[in-house]
């Protein structure tokens, strides 16, 4: 078979009615990996404010991944013309987060295993990486981080803090002596209730009040 006949066939058997079918199916189960991925982004967000916008793009990047696919592997000559035009194409939109690339591959080879019809590998994947989700989350709200700033007077209050903070793990941040007080900033990282810390701190004689900050490592400058 020469080239011609090659790519003649290529087209033809690309644009079959028979594949029609084939290829609803993969676009609906697409798009059902896509709503999967959408409502566990939405259920273990742990960010400060969830984006709704980048939860949307997640069930597109799935469909539009599982269309290239398809495009890819039905027809040669599409297949030449989009590795060319993607080629060019350039993203320059910077992920705040780490955690969201993991959303975005996961989309991204969710559309491609059923693009390419292995629906059973995009099933189980899932099932995987939903697993590692949920243990993370959960590992993560085991020990929530905060950020304790107190203003206090004399220096007795200084050790009677340490005990306060019991068995929870924490570091001084910042230290700051006024001639009207000191003012202490301390990372803290809650195993007890946060509300029970704030008031055994409050309790102290000498200090004068407590702020605690949620603090989970994605505050940026």
């Amino acid at each position: 078979m020469s080239v011609k006949d090659f790519i003649k066939k290529s087209v033809l058997e690309g644009f079959s009615p028979y594949n029609v079918p084939q290829m609803a199916g993969a676009l609906l189960a697409a798009l059902a990996m896509g709503v999967l991925i959408y409502w566990v982004y939405q259920r273990f967000y742990a960010g400060v404010i969830f984006s709704r916008s980048f939860a949307m793009t997640l069930v597109g990047m799935s469909v539009l991944t599982c269309m290239v696919t398809l495009a890819i592997s039905s027809n040669v000559v599409i297949s030449l013309g989009m590795v060319g035009a993607l080629s060019i194409v350039r993203f320059r939109t910077a992920v705040k987060d780490p955690l969201d690339l993991l959303y975005l591959f996961w989309s991204i080879t969710a559309g491609i295993t059923t693009g390419a019809g292995m629906y059973l590998l995009a099933v189980a994947a899932s099932a995987v990486m939903i697993g590692v989700v949920v243990f993370l989350s959960r590992w993560q709200t085991a020990g929530r981080s905060y950020v304790a700033v107190l203003h206090y007077q004399g220096e007795k209050p200084g050790d009677e803090i340490v005990r306060a903070l019991g068995r929870n793990k924490f570091a001084v941040k910042s230290k700051t002596l006024r001639a009207e007080g000191t003012e202490l900033a301390v990372e803290v990282c809650c195993r007890d209730n946060a509300s029970e810390v704030t008031d055994r701190l409050r309790s102290i004689e000498g200090v004068e009040d407590v702020t605690m900050i949620q603090y989970n490592g994605e505050y940026h400058g």
